[in-house]
Order: structure tokens, then C-alpha cells, then sequence
């Protein structure tokens, strides 16, 4: 029987504790994130995420952006029991109607795995690789 799941992008939603544990412990692009840096990321992005029937959720994905011109979508997480279910499919769609209002020129995000999932919202690789720089910092 699948469970019920609701999509949000209510911030007062989101379970601090487990977003970080989740990606600083499980994401290979957060692992071993400091906490206050999740914090401080969570406070100054715009954060969606999926909830069970029973109220614990089971995603998170968050969005920084100027809500004019610019997003990059990131952080997405799902829980490893609940992948499968649609609860990605419904993160991302919800994140894309929630952001289609803005009239954003470009949304952009990276992945490594999960390629096919992001296509099937419109979103493709550059067509020209050159055209982005990546300058990396020293955290």
C-alpha cells in the first residue's frame, strides 16, 4: 500500500535536524557539512520538502535566488525508504510551480545521478559546457 505524501514550502515545515543529517552524512555534495552552515543556508533560501501521512518528512530540496531572474535548485534529498514512491517527481514538480509565478529566466542545478528525474521538468545540459565557470572556495 503506498503512503500519502503532501509537498510544502512551508519553511516552519522543515525538519532542521534531519535535513542536516541527511546531507551532511549521506549527500556527496554536503558530506560532513557543519550544522550552522545548514542552518545558515536553510535561513537565506527558499526550502520546499515531501511529508508522510504521519508528518515526518521525507524529502527536502532548497532554492537560492533572486525570485527575478536567477535560481539554482539545490540540496534536493529523499529519504532512501520512500525512494521509488513519486516523492521526488512530487518535490520537483512542486518546486516548479512554486517558482514559475517569478518568471525566472534560468533555473540551473547539478547532478550526478539523477539526470532522467530533472529532464522530465524541462531541464537539460548546457549547450555549451563553456559557457560556466566554477571558481572554488575554501570553506
Amino acid at each position: 500500500m503506498r503512503t500519502s505524501f503532501t509537498f510544502s514550502n512551508d519553511p516552519s515545515l522543515i525538519d532542521r535536524p534531519r535535513v542536516h543529517a541527511w546531507l551532511s552524512k549521506q549527500a556527496y555534495w554536503a558530506e560532513g557539512r557543519a550544522r550552522e552552515t545548514q542552518e545558515a543556508a536553510i535561513d537565506a533560501s527558499r526550502n520546499y520538502g515531501v511529508w508522510n501521512a504521519d508528518g515526518e518528512q521525507v524529502a527536502y530540496a532548497r532554492v537560492v535566488t533572486d525570485a527575478v531572474t536567477f535560481a539554482w535548485l539545490c540540496d534536493v534529498f529523499v529519504d532512501p525508504g520512500v525512494r521509488g514512491d513519486g516523492v521526488g517527481k512530487m518535490l520537483i514538480a512542486g518546486v516548479i510551480a512554486d517558482l514559475e509565478p517569478l518568471g525566472l529566466k534560468r533555473i540551473m542545478l547539478a547532478t550526478a545521478d539523477a539526470h532522467g528525474l530533472y529532464a522530465r521538468y524541462g531541464f537539460a545540459p548546457s549547450e555549451d559546457p563553456n559557457l560556466f565557470m566554477i571558481k572554488q572556495m575554501t570553506a
